[in-house]
């Protein structure tokens, strides 16, 4: 009994929710948005693909900063498309960054919070062409995506300025997030929550009607990372096939919306939040 005689009350549990992959260039999609139910007291993941225009990011930030109490947003490939009249590669990382910074939101470039005891660690990685088979150059992996009718609209339209590639971007913003991490942990004992807009192993990109994309779905570089940053949970989109995997000990989050005819076909109604902490939202597949 606490002071007074008044018996204590513990805290409620706060929840940390993740959604991605928003792409509210679509109508349905905005809808999907703007409904999103209120959790005034809970944190949001917002883990990329937004949209493809800074207004679409910031179409969403404003649709869901007062019904959150804290926002951490990652990119995806579709935000960094480059856009006409808007600015391109690293230009335009930094002008998102400072528009989630005008609506409170945590980014990559912020320290890292800590949440119900987890260190929360918003990554950007990109991809390099590493998750093709063994031996090809980022050349030979697009053309073996090619012989199977498939190429990715980043090929056009993700400049990686001033960066001469995008596996090049990618090698640096792993070895930024790599320090960041190691920094992290060394202040920090608990677990961690990884969250990237890519997946971080390579099994987990499986796309079963175009395996071959996977060469766009991230990079082998960061396949120690769940055991080595002592990650609890790891986060991610860009599949746009939602679910939960355990592999190796550790929970993986797909937390994907995705285009309209994706979800309206067995989710029209949601839910489209996916519970990252305290557990998992839905039955768990073993890896």
């Amino acid at each position: 009994m606490a002071r007074g005689g008044r018996l204590r009350q513990d805290r409620p549990r706060l929840k940390l929710w993740a959604i991605s992959d928003l792409h509210v260039g679509h109508r349905d999609n905005r809808r999907v948005v703007e409904e999103l139910p209120a959790h005034p007291q809970d944190w949001l993941i917002l883990g990329g693909d937004m949209g493809e225009k800074l207004d679409h990011l910031g179409f969403v930030l404003e649709a869901v900063a007062p019904k959150f109490a804290r926002l951490i947003w990652v990119p995806g490939n579709h935000e960094l498309w480059a856009v006409r009249g808007e600015p391109a590669g690293e230009e335009r990382y930094q002008a998102m960054v400072a528009l989630c910074r005008l609506y409170g939101a945590l980014t990559p470039e912020d320290p890292f919070p800590v949440f119900e005891g987890h260190l929360l660690a918003p990554l950007f990685t990109l991809y390099d062409y590493s998750f093709a088979p063994e031996g090809m150059d980022a050349e030979a992996a697009v053309a073996w995506a090619r012989e199977e009718r498939l190429i990715c609209a980043d090929e056009g339209l993700l400049h990686p300025d001033p960066y001469p590639t995008r596996q090049a971007w990618c090698e640096a913003r792993c070895a930024y997030s790599e320090r960041r991490l190691e920094e992290a942990l060394a202040a920090h004992p608990g677990p961690t929550v990884l969250v990237d807009h890519f997946p971080l192993l390579e099994e987990l990109a499986r796309l079963p009607r175009i395996p071959r994309f996977k060469i766009w779905c991230g990079t082998k570089r960061t396949r120690d990372w769940p055991r080595r940053f002592r990650a609890a949970v790891v986060v991610y989109g860009h599949l746009h096939i939602p679910g939960t995997r355990v592999v190796g000990g550790v929970r993986y989050e797909e937390v994907s919306l995705g285009y309209p005819q994706q979800w309206q076909w067995n989710r029209s109604s949601g839910p489209f939040l996916r519970l990252v902490l305290p557990g998992p939202s839905a039955p768990v597949t073993p890896g």
